[in-house]
C-alpha cells in the first residue's frame, strides 16, 4: 500500500456529496481513517463496536455509488450505522452517542435525512425500504431503496414476508445481506468478484432478458426446462437459489471489505432495470481492529475502552446482575425437575441462558430472532406437559403480543416469561425500554404478571413460576445489577397474589411494584422526618392484585400512591380500578399514581431518566404533599 498523506482524508468528506468528488483510489484511505475514527469514538462512549467495524468499506461504498438521502439507506437493527453517522454529518458529535441528549445509539429519523427509517429492533428493513420504494414508484418519484440486513436478522419470517411481496417494486429495491456470522456461502476470491460483476453487468442482464423472450416461444415444458436450468445453473454458481424463488435476482457472495469488487457491483446493480437485487456480502465484525476480532463476541456491545491495548473499562464490584440471578435460579430449579427447560430467540448471553446452556444444553433452545416462534413453540412444550422458560427482553416480547395472547393465554398454558431489561435501560433508550409489559400483560385473563424488588425477590418469583402449573406466567425484572441484599440459599414459594409489608406507618402508604422498592423506602424516610408516618408495601403481583391489602392501605391511610417502572395503563390503573369498584374514590381517598410518562424518553443514566420520570424519592414524596394540600389545605400541618 502506498504512504498516506498528511491530510487526514476523513476531514474533507463530512457528507456523502463530499465522498463522491473523492477520486476512486482514494477511498481505502477514506475506510482506513472512518475504521479508526469509529474506534475512538467508541473507546470514549462504549456502544456497539464489532457490527460497524464490519461494515466500514460496505458503507463507504453505498453512500459512494447511491444518491443518497435521495437513494434511501436503511440500516437493519441500527448496530452497525456509526460509520454511516460519521459520514453523514454527524462527525463533530459522535462522542455524544447514547449519552444524554447525545446521538442516538441506532438510525432515528429526527436525527439527520440520512436516517430515512428509525431502528432498533431487528429484521424490518425490508419491509420499511419496500415501502419507500413502492412510494416513489407510486408517485413517479426517482431514487433507489437499499436494505441493508444481516445473516442472523433473516432469522426472523419478517424479512421473507418481505422479500415474498417486493417484486412489484422492482430495480427500485436493492437488498444487501451483510453475511459475517453463519457464511451462507463463503466468497472465493477473484473468480467470485469476477462472477458477481459479470452477472451483475448490462451486457449479462440484457442477454439473459433476451433468452427469456426467445424462451417464451419455446413450448410449455422447454420453457419452464430452460427457466429453471438458467436458475440453477447460477443458484449453484453464486449460492442465490433460494433468493431467486422469492423474486430476486441474486448477486454475490463477493468480500465486502474490498472496495475494488464492492464500487463496480453497487454501481452496475444502481443503472440495473433486472427487478429487486440481493447482493451478498461477506464481512467480519470487528474488522480491522484486533481486540474485537480476537474477541469470542466481536466486541458487539463494550464499555469504555483503552484504544491499544483494547482492555474495556470495569465496574467495580458489586452485587450480580439480575439474569445471573435469573439463569442461576433456573439452574437450581432445573436440577430438581428435569420438564424445566428455557427458550431465547438470539439473545442467550444477555437472558444469562448462556449458563443455563452449559449446564443443560439439551434443554436449552436458542430459536434464533423469531420472538413469535419462541412463545408458541413454548406453548407447545407446556401443553405436552414441560415447564418451558420463555426469556426475552420486555422490549422484544411486544413483537410476540399475539402469540401471547392466542396461544397462550387463551389456552390457558403454563408457560413462563422471564422478562428482563424491564423499565428503563439508559443508553440503548426508548427502542429497548421495558415500558409495557405489565399493561400488556395484565390486561390478558389467566396471567399472573409479578415484578422482582430485588435479587432475593426474583429468586423467589423463579422458584414460584416453576412450582406454578395453573396458567401462564411472567416476572419482570430490570437491566443491571441488583441492590446487594443478596440471594436467599433456600428461596420462598409465595401465595400467588399476595404482597407484603416492608414497612408500617399511618399517614401515607406507598404501594411499591418492583425495583422502585429502594426510593420508596428512601421517601419514607423523608417523609417520616416530616412527621409524615409511611407505610411501603412490596406488591409483588400486578396480576392478580393483592387487594385485601390494598383495601387495607387505601382505607387506613390519608393518602397513598402507586409506583411502578411501567407506563400508563399498568399497575396503578388496575388500583383505581379496584378502587373505583370498591366506591373508595367516592369516600374522598386521596391517592395518586406514579409511573413513566406518556412519552418516549429519549436515553440517557437510568437514574436521570427515572428522576426525570419523577419515580425518584424527591417525586415520591413532592406527590404526597402536593395531595394533601389540594385535598386538605389545613391537613396534618403540611406548609405549601
Amino acid at each position: 500500500m502506498s504512504e498516506r498523506p498528511s491530510t487526514p482524508l476523513l476531514d474533507t468528506v463530512p457528507t456523502p456529496q463530499a465522498l463522491r468528488k473523492v477520486k476512486p483510489e482514494q477511498l481505502r484511505q477514506v475506510a482506513d481513517e472512518l475504521r479508526a475514527e469509529m474506534i475512538s469514538a467508541v473507546s470514549v462512549t462504549g456502544g456497539h463496536l464489532g457490527a460497524g467495524l464490519g461494515v466500514v468499506e460496505l458503507t463507504v461504498a453505498l453512500h459512494y455509488v447511491f444518491n443518497t438521502p435521495e437513494d434511501v439507506l436503511i440500516w437493519d437493527v441500527g448496530h452497525q450505522a456509526y460509520p454511516h453517522k460519521i459520514l453523514t454529518g454527524r462527525r463533530d458529535r459522535i462522542r455524544t452517542l447514547r449519552q444524554g441528549k447525545g446521538l442516538s445509539g441506532f438510525t432515528r429519523r429526527g436525527e439527520s435525512e440520512f436516517d430515512p427509517f428509525g431502528a432498533a429492533h431487528s429484521s424490518t428493513s425490508i419491509s420499511a425500504a419496500l415501502g419507500f420504494a413502492m412510494a416513489n414508484k407510486l408517485a413517479g418519484k426517482p431514487g433507489k431503496a437499499i436494505a441493508v440486513i444481516g445473516d442472523g436478522a433473516m432469522s426472523a419470517g419478517m424479512a421473507y414476508e418481505a422479500m415474498n411481496n417486493a417484486e412489484a417494486a422492482g430495480e427500485r429495491l436493492i437488498v444487501i445481506l451483510n453475511d459475517n456470522d453463519m457464511s451462507i456461502a463463503p466468497p472465493v476470491g477473484g473468480l467470485s468478484a469476477y462472477l458477481a460483476w459479470l452477472v451483475s453487468s448490462k451486457p449479462f442482464l440484457s442477454l439473459r432478458e433476451v433468452v427469456k423472450r426467445l424462451a417464451r416461444h419455446l413450448p410449455r415444458p422447454l420453457h419452464e426446462a430452460a427457466k429453471r436450468g438458467e436458475e440453477y445453473a447460477r443458484g449453484m454458481a453464486m449460492g442465490g437459489t433460494l433468493f431467486e424463488q422469492l423474486g430476486f435476482y441474486y448477486v454475490g457472495p463477493i468480500d465486502g471489505h474490498n472496495l475494488d469488487h464492492l464500487i463496480p457491483v453497487l454501481e452496475n446493480v444502481r443503472d440495473a432495470a433486472e427487478g429487486p437485487c440481493l447482493i451478498h456480502v461477506v464481512t467480519k465484525k470487528g474488522k480491522g481492529y484486533a481486540p474485537a476480532e480476537s474477541a469470542a463476541d466481536k466486541y458487539h456491545g463494550v464499555q469504555k475502552f483503552d484504544v491499544i491495548s483494547g482492555v474495556q473499562a470495569k465496574a467495580p464490584p458489586g452485587p450480580p446482575a439480575y439474569q445471573n440471578v435469573f439463569a442461576q435460579q433456573l439452574v437450581k430449579e432445573a436440577e430438581a425437575d428435569d420438564r424445566v427447560v428455557a427458550i431465547t430467540a438470539a439473545m442467550p448471553s444477555g437472558t444469562g441462558l448462556d449458563k443455563f446452556q452449559k449446564a443443560f444444553p439439551d434443554r436449552t433452545f436458542d430459536v434464533g430472532i423469531a420472538e413469535q416462534h419462541a412463545v408458541t413453540f413454548a406453548a407447545g412444550l407446556a401443553a405436552q406437559g414441560m415447564k418451558p422458560f420463555c426469556a426475552i427482553y420486555s422490549t422484544f416480547l411486544q413483537r410476540a403480543y399475539d402469540q401471547v395472547v392466542h396461544d397462550v393465554a387463551i389456552q390457558n398454558l403454563p408457560v413462563r416469561f422471564a422478562m428482563d431489561r424491564a423499565g428503563l435501560v439508559g443508553a440503548d433508550g426508548a427502542t429497548h425500554a421495558g415500558s409495557f409489559d405489565i399493561a400488556y400483560l395484565a390486561t390478558l385473563p389467566n396471567m399472573v404478571v409479578m415484578a422482582a424488588a430485588d435479587e432475593a425477590e426474583l429468586t423467589h418469583m423463579v422458584h414460584t413460576m416453576t412450582a406454578y402449573d395453573d396458567g401462564p406466567s411472567a416476572v419482570r425484572y430490570p437491566r443491571g445489577n441488583g441492590t446487594g441484599i443478596g440471594i436467599p440459599e433456600t428461596p420462598q414459594l409465595l401465595e400467588i397474589g399476595k404482597g407484603r409489608m416492608v414497612r408500617e406507618g399511618k399517614a401515607v402508604a406507598i404501594l411499591s411494584l418492583g425495583t422502585r422498592l429502594e426510593e420508596a423506602l428512601k421517601a419514607a424516610d423523608q417523609l417520616d422526618a416530616m412527621g409524615l408516618s409511611t407505610s411501603v408495601a412490596d406488591l409483588r403481583f400486578a396480576k392478580p392484585l393483592d387487594e385485601a391489602l390494598i383495601r387495607r392501605l387505601l382505607t387506613t391511610h390519608d393518602v397513598a400512591i402507586t409506583v411502578e417502572e411501567g407506563a400508563v395503563g399498568g399497575f396503578g390503573a388496575h388500583v383505581l380500578t379496584l378502587a373505583s369498584d370498591e366506591g373508595l374514590i367516592d369516600a374522598g381517598l386521596k391517592l395518586r399514581t406514579l409511573r413513566l410518562p406518556d412519552r418516549f424518553q429519549d436515553h440517557d443514566k437510568p437514574e436521570l431518566q427515572y428522576a426525570e420520570a419523577g419515580l425518584d424519592a424527591e417525586s415520591m414524596v413532592a406527590t404526597v404533599r402536593a395531595a394533601l394540600q389540594r385535598n386538605s389545605p389545613v391537613g396534618l400541618g403540611i406548609a405549601g
